[in-house]
């Protein structure tokens, strides 16, 4: 009864597919590609292991086989162009193989899906990757459910200008800037399309006050995270504090002001960096060098990493949820993250972590080494961390789909 697209199908998107599924719910769910992990083309694939990571994150469980339907020429072209170092067929928007452009391409597809006599009660699509899905939904008489996992591009703007200003050095990494007057009407243009928006925390839905022609409800279902075995942490070894980094190395993510602080710890702690270049330049490869960088990691080795680490640092400047956190939480990692990301509606202040201002370094290695001197403050905050993740499985989020999509199909 329910149509559900998005190109790369991250992980929040599979659990949405997955809830769908569980509920007897979902008609197809569109994608760009589906790898076999396991398969002969996998196995051949150990010779690259950064495009192997890449690919098995497009792997996709056994109760979503009959489901999916892929669209997946452009996506190719993407990963075999980054593969091959051809960035002048993946950095621009309108490039042949840019991620823009697979979006749309997926989008186009679905709608000539529906146009096609599709059945479906509803149409569940994506930011970026809505508009053409969404204009053939109305034609049909279709609801259709956007979901909106990001900040308003307007405030993302606004904070991506401010920094730019800032930190210039920066300001190739601030990638929000280069986006085309085009690609932003389309935005403004899905989100008046929507019949129901869905953000997954409470920053993300207070910064679509900034949307024009918004006149549906805003629903807030925060993202979940796979549970472990383990119900504690163990005590910390003696030695350096084990600090994380999960993203992409950009100033987005408020990487410059933790770089800052490090600076001023680099005796006292082991920094672990996780996360794709933006930009050539920054950080400078002789920066880079100073830490541990790891570019690319399968999530169940994301997982297995973050297990080794006491703290993970996110201090975005503008995070629609940032899935980093509580997949952290649910290791048993303290979390130092800023107002600006779901860390107000996952954590307290001094419980499970800190939160912090945008653009504080000086908060950063406050707060760090704080906990490098108070071990027994910090592990009772990653036992705090490791609870709190408790109450934010996976399953809590599908039910809360499916309670909101049974509305939908029931009206």
């Amino acid at each position: 009864m329910i149509l559900l697209a998005h190109p790369t199908a991250n992980q929040n998107v599979r659990q949405t597919a997955l809830a769908f599924a569980e509920a007897g719910f979902l008609e197809e769910f569109w994608t760009c590609v589906n790898w076999r992990q396991g398969g002969f083309l996998d196995n051949l694939l150990a010779i690259s292991p950064r495009l192997r990571n890449e690919l098995r994150r497009r792997s996709f469980p056994a109760q979503l086989t009959p489901f999916l339907r892929t669209h997946p020429w452009r996506e190719w072209g993407r990963q075999l162009a980054s593969q091959l170092g051809w960035d002048a067929l993946t950095r621009d928007e309108w490039g042949l193989f840019s991620i823009d452009t697979v979006y749309l391409s997926l989008d186009r597809r679905v709608a000539q899906r529906i146009a096609g006599g599709l059945t479906s009660k509803a149409v569940y699509a994506y930011d970026g990757g809505a508009l053409e899905t969404f204009r053939a939904a109305k034609r049909r008489g279709l609801v259709c459910i956007y979901e909106h996992p990001i900040v308003h591009w307007r405030l993302i703007r606004q904070y991506q200008e401010e920094e730019a200003e800032l930190q210039p050095e920066w300001a190739p990494t601030l990638g929000a800037l280069a986006d085309s007057a085009e690609k932003l009407e389309r935005k403004d243009a899905e989100l008046a399309l929507a019949d129901i928006v869905i953000t997954p925390s409470s920053f993300a839905k207070e910064s679509l006050t900034m949307a024009r022609n918004l006149t549906a409800p805003v629903h807030v279902i925060p993202y979940g995270t796979d549970i472990g075995d383990n119900p504690t942490v163990s005590r910390l070894a003696n030695g350096k504090l084990r600090v994380l980094f999960v993203g992409a190395l950009s100033q987005a993510k408020g990487l410059g002001y933790l770089l800052q602080a490090v600076d001023h710890l680099k005796n006292e702690i082991e920094l672990t960096l996780i996360g794709r270049r933006v930009s050539p330049l920054v950080p400078a490869p002789a920066q880079l060098d100073r830490y541990r960088w790891i570019p690319s990691l399968a999530h169940h080795e994301l997982l297995q990493e973050m297990s080794r680490h006491d703290v993970l640092v996110l201090p975005s400047l503008h995070e629609g949820f940032g899935l980093v956190l509580t997949e952290a939480m649910s290791k048993g990692l303290a979390v130092i993250t800023t107002y600006h990301t779901a860390g107000p509606d996952l954590m307290t202040d001094g419980r499970e972590g800190f939160l912090i201002p945008v653009r504080s370094s000086t908060a950063i290695e406050e707060k760090l080494a704080l906990l490098n001197r108070e071990r027994d403050r910090l592990l009772a905050m990653r036992e705090a961390a490791r609870h709190r993740a408790m109450s934010l499985s996976w399953e809590n989020y599908r039910q809360r789909l499916i309670e909101l999509a049974r509305e939908v199909v029931a009206g």
